[in-house]
């Protein structure tokens, strides 16, 4: 029997930073982040928050004196590409229905403690739903289910420096651009992927996921943009590359970025550019938001 396809939409990203917790959370203060205190998974694993409006940023790391958690079992940088949900286990029966491949485990349960404004303390508790780990090389891509949304998008720390309001764009570099999105065009059937110069793109809510080839990621952002490509712990020839943010103003994110002395570029087409070296192996850029077209 066929399942109800799902519609794209971002709910969060995922940057690697292995036992780096401390150095992630400094060099994403100087990038103009308003990071959210250390938060502990009911897994091992802890991470920082860069919360938007409707989606976040997440650094995930390791305290191995804590958890004894070794890694999380990717490379450094940026590795997860997560969409929304309001019913996992609903879900997750409606894509096996449709035979796309998911992880063993199905819907499972995920929770971090989360310290409020008055002192007290609750868990934030998700449902998470991933696709099967052997179909994506050098990362994941899974699906969450906020049952306490509330713990999680806090007006204070959705106030950033930079400016950024939201997930633009998350993009991938891959020898075959449309082989690489065959997976996730299959989970979202009913959301074309569409061809673009050196590459196709899929529309997710306000943002996009992009598959793009290796000379267009290196016109694109520069030749810097693919360095994370010789790391050793790398898969396979595909990964996720470059992330980039909306942000209310290109000034903004400009004196945001010289406050912490971050070197930038600015691009032929306006987006503020940092390179990989300094977001630990994530190329990003800060996207001013296009003006609005003149009235007639």
């Amino acid at each position: 029997m066929n399942g109800a396809v799902p519609t794209p939409r971002i709910d969060h990203v995922v940057i690697n930073v292995g036992r780096g917790l401390d150095d992630a959370l400094a060099r994403f203060g100087r990038l103009g982040f308003h990071l959210t205190p250390r938060g502990h998974h009911s897994r091992g694993t802890s991470n920082h928050l860069a919360i938007f409006g409707n989606d976040y940023l997440e650094l995930i790391g390791i305290e191995p004196a804590r958890t004894g958690v070794v890694d999380w079992g990717h490379p450094p940088g940026l590795v997860g590409l997560v969409f929304k949900t309001g019913d996992a286990q609903r879900l997750a029966a409606e894509l096996a229905g449709r035979g796309v491949p998911l992880d063993a485990a199905g819907a499972s349960d995920l929770s971090r403690p989360v310290e409020l404004a008055d002192g007290s303390t609750r868990d934030a508790r998700f449902l998470t739903l991933r696709l099967a780990p052997d179909r994506v090389a050098n990362g994941r891509v899974f699906f969450c289910d906020h049952r306490t949304p509330e713990l999680v998008w806090q007006a204070p720390w959705q106030r950033h420096p930079n400016g950024v309001t939201g997930i633009a764009e998350y993009v991938y570099v891959a020898e075959d651009p449309m082989r690489a999105a065959a997976l996730v065009g299959q989970v979202f059937a009913g959301t074309p992927i569409a061809d673009v110069p050196g590459g196709c793109r899929m529309a997710a809510g306000a943002g996009a996921v992009s598959w793009l080839a290796p000379d267009t990621v290196r016109r694109r952002y520069g030749e810097s943009a693919l360095a994370p490509m010789r790391d050793p712990a790398m898969t396979g020839p595909d990964r996720a590359i470059a992330l980039e943010l909306a942000v209310t103003s290109g000034p903004a994110a400009l004196a945001a970025l010289d406050a912490g002395q971050v070197p930038y570029t600015v691009l032929p087409d306006g987006g503020v550019c940092v390179e990989p070296d300094q977001a630990l192996g994530t190329t990003l850029v800060f996207r001013p938001a296009a003006p609005a077209a003149p009235r007639a």
